[in-house]
């Protein structure tokens, strides 16, 4: 007897003390300040994008070719002092590459065919005066006019076969490629020469997949970002658009213009294009990162006098970085940002800065 009352003496003030202890333990869960960061909530435009990537080239190139054959005369750049070169900057009409042929310059008759104008436009003129004076039939007229007409004909066909001789630049621009040539070398017909390219201005040729032919529209704004330097990015717009799928791609062309004239990008560069499809203005916007999913809702904590409340949200626009709150947040409540993970309702919080 007197060990089962001493049991039974040991079995209460366990279970006075166990109950205690674990209260005691619970008062000091529930005091612990989970350390968070907080961001306030304000307004903000917002773009939705639709991402594609691809490789932009100049809007303006040409590849020049000799039109004749002749001895290769490689011209002096004005304003270097010095022969072309690859990089150089071309003004429109400058001649960059000269090719002598002096039979084929003495073939053009040049200086003939402008006597001949001046014979045949006094000889028109003569038969014009007779003819009004009655002097002259209007068949000797018209081929005295038929006979001035050829001979301007002749003289426009020799400056066009005289151009033959330069290779002058088409548009101002940078000389991207430049053939080398032994200085007098003869040269055949047909032979690359030069390259120009102007990429002040650039394209973009992309495919999109066909589910997106609908959320775009010419002139509609793209960010253009190069993984070359990915802290530079270009504005540019869709300008144009194919009504064709691709049957075996199921995708569509798409064309889209840049405006680099501070020639950030190089054609040929591999870059990232940010269509934007959608947008919004001074709307409610938060960090994409920090909304939790909860049974297919999406939520968010917000810090009231210490204390984090679970919020339920709807949202609307989104892209990489950010998405738009339509409803569940007002401006100037401080949310959650850092270290929501370990939150529940109602936890007590210290905000660290």
């Amino acid at each position: 007897m007197k060990n089962l009352k001493v049991f039974t003496v040991s079995t209460w003030l366990i279970m006075i003390l166990f109950p205690s202890c674990k209260q005691s333990q619970m008062e000091v869960t529930t005091d612990i300040e989970v350390p968070v960061g907080v961001t306030e909530v304000s307004t903000a435009d917002i773009e939705e994008f639709i991402n594609t990537t691809g490789t932009v080239n100049a809007m303006k190139e040409a590849t020049l070719n000799s039109e004749i054959s002749g001895e290769y005369r490689l011209q002096v750049n004005p304003a270097t002092g010095r022969k072309y070169a690859i990089g150089d900057r071309v003004k429109a009409g400058a001649t960059i590459i000269r090719l002598e042929d002096e039979e084929y310059y003495n073939g053009l008759r040049l200086k003939s065919k402008e006597v001949d104008y001046e014979i045949s436009k006094q000889e028109y003129e003569k038969q014009q005066s007779l003819y009004e004076k009655g002097g002259a039939t209007l068949r000797e007229l018209k081929n005295a006019e038929i006979n001035l007409i050829n001979t301007e004909y002749d003289i426009e066909a020799g400056k066009i076969n005289l151009a033959k001789m330069s290779v002058n630049a088409p548009f101002t621009g940078v000389i991207s490629d430049l053939t080398y040539f032994t200085e007098g070398s003869q040269i055949p017909n047909g032979t690359e020469l030069v390259k120009v390219i102007d990429y002040d201005a650039l394209y973009l040729e992309t495919n999109l997949p066909e589910k997106y032919y609908g959320n775009i529209e010419q002139g509609f704004k793209v960010y253009i970002t190069s993984y070359t330097n990915p802290g530079d990015t270009l504005i540019g717009q869709i300008t144009q658009i194919s009504p064709q799928i691709d049957p075996e791609s199921r995708t569509f062309k798409c064309f889209v213009e840049v405006n680099n004239s501070k020639r950030i990008l190089l054609p040929g560069m591999f870059v990232r294009a940010d269509m934007v499809v959608n947008s919004s203005e001074q709307t409610i916007v938060i960090p994409r990162d920090i909304i939790i999913t909860f049974n297919r809702q999406q939520m968010v904590y917000v810090v009231d006098k210490g204390v984090a409340k679970a919020r339920f949200i709807t949202t609307g626009l989104e892209n990489d970085a950010q998405i738009e709150v339509t409803t569940g947040l007002e401006v100037g409540e401080s949310i959650v940002s850092k270290g929501f993970e370990t939150l529940r309702n109602d936890s007590k919080v210290r905000i660290i800065r």
